[in-house]
């Protein structure tokens, strides 16, 4: 007889094993990976009988423009059984009215399409150990008085205030910024990631700048392990190849329901903070 499963809310005694299974799924999360997509969201967990966690997905407000579905994981053993569709819906229910974005894997694309999310794009992931890069000029490490100003091209960006992931990139990685006279117009972050670390976001007005963001934090690292995830549309893909970081996959960026984004910011997302966040 089918084991009976529970869905409940994700807490932290449930981080042990959702490594576990992201690990089966060769995704590259760390103990602390999950934690920080927790303290963000709210997640739910199924658990089997012998409270082993079988599927895992977590709904991330971001601010009140809309939500991110994330961390969206069934077991092997139970796909095909509606699990995650049960998942998802309980997301749903969790995020209220908000409009909801992800980014799909090839796996998971048939299930949010039947569930109403629309394709908008793609996602290019590239990592690798970089290679030597020259110090750009122009680019410094954010300083105190600059955080407002950082929320702010945040907010241009993508037309919400993310002031709460903001806050959780500044506690555990660096910020980096480039200005123009006084004014800081750009900005970037680098935090600890699965096998190394990963770049993002980059917000900048250009391609150029934001390459000179990424290559300030490349220039400090050569032959570490460094993860770019950058909309296929930005330009950066053969650039960040000649840096070592090879294009290695990446996903599909879906919408429900299909909302434009009303108009063109000033800033532009060149890299995410990641495939959870966007």
């Amino acid at each position: 007889m089918q084991n009976q499963i529970d869905l409940v809310a994700f807490g932290p005694e449930h981080l042990d094993d959702a490594v576990v299974l992201s690990r089966a799924e060769s995704w590259p999360h760390r103990r602390e990976d999950w934690a920080m997509v927790q303290q963000l969201s709210a997640g739910i967990v199924a658990i089997d009988g012998t409270g082993r966690v079988m599927g895992t997905t977590f709904m991330t407000p971001l601010g009140d423009a809309y939500a991110t579905i994330n961390m969206v994981m069934v077991d092997k053993s139970m796909r095909g059984l509606g699990l995650g569709r049960k998942l998802m819906e309980r997301a749903f229910e969790l995020a209220g009215a908000r409009p909801l974005r992800l980014i799909a894997t090839k796996e998971g694309l048939p299930l949010y399409e039947k569930l109403g999310f629309v394709a908008t794009g793609t996602i290019r992931q590239h990592q690798g150990e970089v290679h030597a890069v020259q110090r750009p000029g122009g680019v410094e490490d954010m300083q105190n008085n600059d955080v407002e100003t950082v929320r702010a091209l945040d907010r241009n960006a993508y037309s919400t205030d993310r002031s709460a992931l903001v806050d959780v990139l500044l506690e555990r990685g660096q910020i980096a910024v480039v200005r123009k006279g006084d004014a800081v117009v750009a900005w970037a972050a680098i935090r600890p990631f699965g096998r190394g670390e990963v770049i993002g976001p980059v917000i900048a007005p250009d391609s150029k700048t934001a390459c000179a963001l990424i290559a300030y934090f490349a220039s400090s690292r050569e032959g570490a392990f460094l993860r770019v995830d950058t909309d296929s549309e930005t330009g950066l893909a053969s650039w960040l190849s000649e840096l070592g970081l090879a294009h290695v996959g990446g996903g599909v960026t879906m919408r429900r329901p299909l909302i434009e984004d009303a108009g063109e910011p000033e800033t532009k997302v060149f890299a995410l903070v990641s495939q959870a966040f966007g």
